[in-house]
């Protein structure tokens, strides 16, 4: 009776079931791994599939901060290029009774959004080229970009030293940039590159600013149009338009001239961006318009508004596209989430066949060891002793697989990265939840056969 109310002798008694339990264990290794097995793959899989899930919801972030916070896109599509040589033709099929002429994007439409949309905050065209820039002798690949003082609050791109240009420096085109981290260290070294001067084409640009370096996802570039501010040099979008190039001033004429053995000169070009122009080349003046929305839920709205207002301005010629990569990204996010979820689900099923597996092997085990149990409850053991001893068993080998599946997800993970180059993040919660569920699992499963070895007759037991 004191015994029975000591809790000493309790915990002495019931560790002695266990430690009989891993005695069994220890004695059957093989065996005892491979009822594990199905649990360490489940563990395994559940953990590498919430990786793979986790480090894309932090992708979709990236790109959204990437892209920035309540932006729309517009950019020339296609039908610009076809309707310049299609001379203007609308999109009814008609032919040439009703020819339409649009001169593609251009810095008015980006005004006209400003000063006319209530809803849009900031602004910001785009113009992208491909230069050299060169500085004692040393030329590097680098892209050129036009845009407006605002362009950095949109983007979100900070910068590690420096100011961007000012207004009054964006009105004037005055001849000055703020460069990429890359590009400063391949120039300048250890210098500060603050006050100092960049050549691009023929035109000496100030460096009166250095963007700060950030991550960049390369699968963000395809669909929302977003580049690595790393190796770009960035200036005011009039300079670019009077210093560099503005495609919206090659006419016709001109390039017939051209053809005919004529040369146009663009001031501060790249020579070899003259003499391949061509016939069919984009007449839009931008490569891009940025749009911020004031409230998130005015994205759809003026998206629409802006879409009417292009397409008038455009002579209903639909040469443009309207993208809101918020949206897409959040869409992109929803689908990828609903993934995950069936992802899970499937390394989930692995963990409840891996609990069957070890609930079928301990039903094994009770007949295989039938004559133990009963010299066990002949020597006194109660059947408490006997349902500890095979439960704590199943969920020793259950408990021991979750271990080892943790360190085989973890390195899954890594291995999806390196090898696949998909993006994955090992979290504490999906590695608590695998191995609470491989334990829950084990306790679970292990619990029928523990109750079939504790409900068997000694004596029968004994004559087996």
């Amino acid at each position: 009776m004191s015994s029975i109310n000591n809790p000493k002798a309790i915990y002495r008694r019931y560790l002695h079931d266990v430690v009989i339990a891993m005695e069994a264990i220890l004695a059957n290794k093989m065996k005892s791994f491979l009822t594990a097995l199905g649990i360490m793959f489940g563990v395994a899989a559940v953990i590498s599939m919430l990786a793979i899930g986790k480090g894309a919801q932090q992708e979709v972030m990236e790109q959204i901060k990437l892209v920035g916070v309540n932006n729309i896109i517009i950019s020339p599509s296609s039908q610009s290029l076809l309707s310049a040589e299609a001379g203007g033709q609308s999109n009814n099929g008609e032919g040439n009774s009703k020819q339409r002429f649009s001169r593609g994007l251009t810095l008015l439409d980006a005004q006209s959004i400003q000063e006319t949309i209530p809803s849009v905050n900031k602004v910001s065209p785009v113009v992208s080229l491909s230069y050299y820039a060169i500085k004692q002798g040393k030329s590097y690949p680098v892209v050129l970009e036009g845009v407006s003082a605002d362009y950095f609050e949109l983007l979100n791109i900070g910068l590690s030293e420096g100011k961007i240009f000012s207004e009054e420096q964006t009105d004037k085109g005055v001849p000055v940039c703020v460069i990429g981290d890359n590009i400063r260290a391949r120039f300048f070294n250890q210098d500060n590159p603050i006050g100092q001067y960049i050549k691009c084409g023929q035109v000496w640009l100030k460096v009166i600013g250095v963007i700060e370096p950030r991550d960049f996802t390369a699968s963000a570039s395809d669909e929302m149009g977003i580049s690595s501010s790393d190796n770009t040099i960035i200036i005011p979008v009039k300079t670019m338009l009077l210093r560099f190039k503005d495609r919206s001033a090659i006419q016709p004429e001109t390039m017939d001239n051209m053809a005919g053995g004529g040369m146009v000169f663009f001031m501060g070009g790249n020579e070899d961006e003259s003499a391949k122009s061509k016939t069919t080349e984009r007449r839009d003046q931008l490569d891009k318009i940025i749009v911020q929305v004031k409230e998130t839920e005015q994205l759809s709205v003026t998206a629409d508004v802006v879409k009417r207002l292009m397409l008038r301005r455009h002579s209903e010629i639909y040469d443009f596209e309207v993208t809101v990569p918020e949206l897409l990204l959040k869409q992109q996010q929803k689908t990828n989430e609903i993934f995950n979820i069936v992802l899970g689900a499937i390394a989930g099923i692995s963990l409840i066949v891996g609990g069957i597996g070890i609930m079928n092997i301990m039903l094994a085990s009770v007949w295989e060891r039938i004559r133990e149990i009963g010299t066990r409850q002949a020597i006194g053991a109660s059947r408490k002793d006997i349902v500890v001893q095979f439960l704590a068993e199943s969920t020793l080998i259950s408990v021991t697989g979750g271990i080892i599946g943790v360190i085989i997800g973890v390195l899954l993970a890594h291995l999806i990265q390196i090898t696949a180059d998909i993006k994955t993040i090992v979290s504490l919660f999906s590695v608590l939840i695998a191995f609470c569920v491989s334990a829950t699992v084990g306790i679970v499963f292990g619990y029928i056969p523990a109750k079939r070895a504790a409900s068997q007759d000694p004596v029968e037991s004994l004559r087996q």
